[in-house]
């Protein structure tokens, strides 16, 4: 496993294919302050250009919290202009924008800003003791990095408001209900799930991975026939590659396949 170092508030962790960064201030709930996102910023960087990585997996230190959202105490200097720079809304857009798959492995808390770095998320599997909420509207402000856009889109507009407007907590059988988890599972079997989901991703021909991702993103933006457009596109250039020949080369002799990503 190869950590990369330099890091204040994080560690990255590199292991076959699977590049893991854990927010890594336990002591405060993994809140989300300034650093925090400068470093998530430059340790998506590291693990989008690094060709040992073809999926990033997000968690938090410790076993009560994944993230608890913005570090309060920083709220009340907040202004009107830092609300409209957004910059944890700026942050979990290129969450949502990395090329490779990325799973958000929820290990207790997630509230506020860390639901929103859940939801921004590709997949999310939770610990039994997950508790998901945007809590924001005892604040007097709303969830302003992306909560009320993707929860929206992720569980539907009608619960999405009750959640918002209420800001109660949501545990991990009903998301796993609602559709706002993929699974929930045992606490002390977390890490091994997110693993084998990982792994599974990692055995995948890894062009077709990224334009999978690529084509259900950009699909969900546009009406069906333009989805249908991309997918088509996107299967075009499948059929171009090497993995392509690999992949169902190595279905009819019986083995498993060796991806290039060419």
């Amino acid at each position: 496993m190869a950590n990369h170092a330099g890091y204040e508030t994080l560690l990255v962790q590199v292991a076959d294919g699977i590049g893991t960064i854990t927010m890594n201030r336990p002591e405060v709930r993994n809140a989300l302050n300034a650093t925090v996102v400068r470093e998530l910023r430059q340790a998506m960087a590291d693990l989008e250009a690094d060709d040992e990585v073809t999926v990033v997996v997000f968690t938090g230190a410790g076993e009560k919290s994944f993230a608890a959202g913005a570090d309060i105490s920083q709220l009340p200097k907040k202004t009107f202009n830092d609300a409209l720079a957004s910059e944890m809304q700026r942050l979990y857009g290129e969450v949502e924008a990395l090329s490779k798959p990325t799973i958000a492995a929820v290990n207790g808390y997630a509230l506020g800003g860390g639901c929103e770095l859940a939801i921004s998320c590709d997949i999310r599997l939770a610990s039994e003791n997950a508790k998901f909420g945007l809590p924001e509207l005892n604040l007097g402000i709303i969830p302003g990095a992306g909560g009320t856009q993707r929860l929206a889109r992720l569980i539907g507009q009608g619960r999405a408001m009750e959640v918002i407007l209420t800001g109660r907590m949501i545990d991990a059988a009903e998301a796993e209900r609602i559709g706002l988890v993929s699974r929930s599972v045992p606490a002390g079997e977390l890490s091994e799930a997110v693993r084998q989901t990982a792994a599974a991703i990692v055995s995948k021909g890894p062009v077709a991975v990224r334009l999978a991702k690529t084509a259900v993103k950009a699909g969900m933006e546009t009406d069906l026939q333009t989805g249908l457009l991309i997918e088509r596109l996107a299967q075009a250039v499948l059929f171009t590659t090497q993995d392509k020949v690999e992949g169902t080369t190595a279905f009819l002799e019986k083995r498993k396949p060796k991806f290039t990503g060419k």
